[in-house]
């Protein structure tokens, strides 16, 4: 029997049909389904066919029922008693998130923090394929960057129409990643990454997203304070070494059969070890 879910508040059943558009799924639900879909596809990777809203919950770090209810708005889903087909599921949230069609991203600034992005496989797999690199530094114009010429980016709006990205990612100099912004704008780009902690002014038609590494740091260190004044507990499965980050969740079988469990870890038997961090500030 297909396991039926309720439709959340606000969401119509059009919204509900595949390819709908689904304009009306929380900002927070949309960011717990891309974590569903990096552990979905952390077990398809081990071959597991089949996995539980539990599993699947522990995996990701959130409670089964917040669980079902996020999925809830891509419609019915799971089988009562067996669980989610990984495949499906996962090409389900792909869709979702705007990733069955793959995106092209342009990268401006080639320095370090910009040429360890450009050269992060895990983006291709992903569905972000990287097309060009910019600078306009001229020792590094020209240098290749993971296959990648470097280009002027006095050649940035040539180079957007030639390349038609979808996503603009900036790692420049924080005094230049407004005018870099707007270059961007201008150029047509819609949708930037900005690793800047400056906030970026653009047209409400633009979707900016910006990575404050520092900020995520001083979160750490508040949890990693937070959990050196709090009680400790004598049971071995919760030390670990500070700074360690614990992964999640481990397949212990590869499904021969379209079975598959996880490994739950650290803190305690109930829940993975969880972090209150977000990476990306609006």
């Amino acid at each position: 029997m297909t396991e039926q879910h309720e439709t959340p508040e606000g969401v119509s059943g059009r919204a509900l049909r595949s390819n709908a558009p689904y304009k009306d799924i929380p900002q927070a639900t949309v960011t717990r389904l891309a974590t569903y879909l990096r552990v979905l596809a952390i077990l398809a990777d081990e071959g597991v066919l089949i996995v539980s809203s539990e599993e699947l919950a522990v995996a990701a770090g959130v409670g089964s029922a917040k669980l079902r209810k996020d999925l809830s708005f891509l419609g019915p889903n799971g089988v009562r008693g067996v669980g989610y087909d990984v495949a499906k599921l996962r090409a389900r949230i792909e869709d979702v998130l705007g990733l069955s069609e793959g995106h092209r991203v342009i990268l401006v600034g080639a320095g370090n923090l910009g040429r360890a992005l450009a050269g992060y496989g895990g983006f291709r797999r992903r569905g972000f394929a990287m097309v060009g690199v910019f600078d306009r530094d001229p020792q590094v114009i020209g240098a290749m960057v993971s296959g990648l010429p470097v280009r002027d980016v006095a050649e940035l709006d040539a180079a957007v129409i030639e390349l038609e990205p979808t996503i603009a990612v900036i790692t420049v100099p924080d005094q230049a990643a407004q005018a870099v912004c707007d270059r961007l704008v201008a150029a047509g780009l819609r949708c930037v990454l900005s690793f800047s902690p400056i906030a970026l002014d653009a047209p409400s038609s633009v979707d900016v997203r910006r990575v404050d590494l520092a900020v995520e740091m001083q979160m750490l260190s508040f949890e990693r304070a937070r959990s050196a004044s709090a009680p400790h507990t004598s049971s071995s499965s919760a030390i670990r070494p500070a700074g360690v980050v614990v992964s999640a969740m481990e397949p212990t079988s590869r499904g021969g059969s379209g079975g598959g469990s996880l490994r739950k870890h650290a803190g305690s038997s109930d829940a993975p070890h969880m972090s209150n961090g977000s990476v990306v500030a609006q």
